[in-house]
This record gives C-alpha cells, sequence and structure tokens, in this order.
C-alpha cells in the first residue's frame, strides 16, 4: 500500500512539474545537464510528438519531478511508425487514458546510463517490465538504442527507434 501511495506521488508531483516544464521555453543550448528530462525532451524537435504525448497524458509535471528516471525516448519516426501501424492520423486521435499507460511504459525509476546496463528485464512506471537485451547492441524489448546516455538533472534519456507498447 505505501509503494502505491509513493509512486501516486511520484507520478502526481511529476505530471505539475512536467506541466509547468512545458508551457515555458525549454532550453536549447545543448547543455542538458542542468535541464530535467522533459526539457531535454522539449528542446529537440525529433522529440516534438513525444512531448505533445506527454502534454496530452498530462504526465509533464511528473517527468520534471526530482526522480531521477531513465526514459527511452522514442523519436518523431518511431511515433509516426505506429501510428501508420495503428491506422490513425496521430496524437490526436488518442486519448489521454491510451497514451498514459504507453508513456510510463518508456519510464524507469533511477538514473541508468548505458554503461549501468546489463541483459536483464526492468519494472517500468506503468508496473510491466522491459527486457534490455545487449547481445547485438542495446535492445529495450524491439527497440534498437540509437542514442545513449543525455544526461540531466533529473535522470537520463536514451534515444529509441520504436514506441514500446505495453502488454
Amino acid at each position: 500500500m505505501k509503494t502505491a501511495k509513493q509512486f501516486l506521488s511520484v507520478v502526481l508531483i511529476t505530471v505539475v512539474s512536467l506541466s509547468l516544464s512545458l508551457n515555458s521555453n525549454a532550453k536549447n543550448d545543448g547543455d542538458t545537464a542542468s535541464s530535467t528530462v522533459v526539457e531535454i525532451a522539449a528542446s529537440n524537435p525529433d522529440f516534438s510528438i513525444l512531448v505533445d504525448a506527454v502534454k496530452k497524458a498530462d504526465l509533464a509535471g511528473a517527468l520534471s519531478a526530482e526522480g531521477p528516471f531513465t526514459v527511452f525516448a522514442p523519436t518523431n519516426k518511431a511515433f509516426n511508425d505506429l501510428f501508420e501501424q495503428l491506422g490513425v492520423d496521430g496524437i490526436k486521435d488518442l486519448t489521454a487514458e491510451q497514451l498514459t499507460p504507453i508513456l510510463t511504459y518508456h519510464v524507469v525509476p533511477g538514473k541508468v546510463m548505458s554503461s549501468d546496463l546489463s541483459n536483464t528485464s526492468v519494472a517500468t512506471l506503468n508496473g510491466q517490465k522491459i527486457k534490455i537485451d545487449l547481445t547485438n547492441g542495446a535492445m529495450i524489448n524491439e527497440s534498437k538504442v540509437v542514442k545513449a546516455d543525455i544526461s540531466g538533472k533529473n535522470g537520463v534519456v536514451h534515444v529509441i527507434d520504436k514506441v514500446l507498447i505495453p502488454e
């Protein structure tokens, strides 16, 4: 019970903080050490769909909280591939209720750098596990890590080439 309350508290704090961060101008000076994981995403045009999804799901505040968080961030191309697969036109065709479990499936508590990864499964914020496989490069489920270790003040972002879909 205590764990569920702690998780809900972290999510609520993150939602509020992320909302505030997305409403302010994101930094775009290349210095990510003083940026939150949300600000890192918001400052990169390759994550505009991810940022729109996080806003729609009202998770921005939660991901701007103290953390630390590890975010596996899908690119716009990854989202567009998913939209084509689902037969939808974009984020506008998905509800916050549909987006929330998908987005929280991309976040792991703690700051996990690429050098910390091993062949294992880890729990995400939505409660389900993702599989990490380093056999042929870093893979998260069926998604390849295309850029790792974008470190921020409340965690780290790893760029992936596919949207992770929970069971």
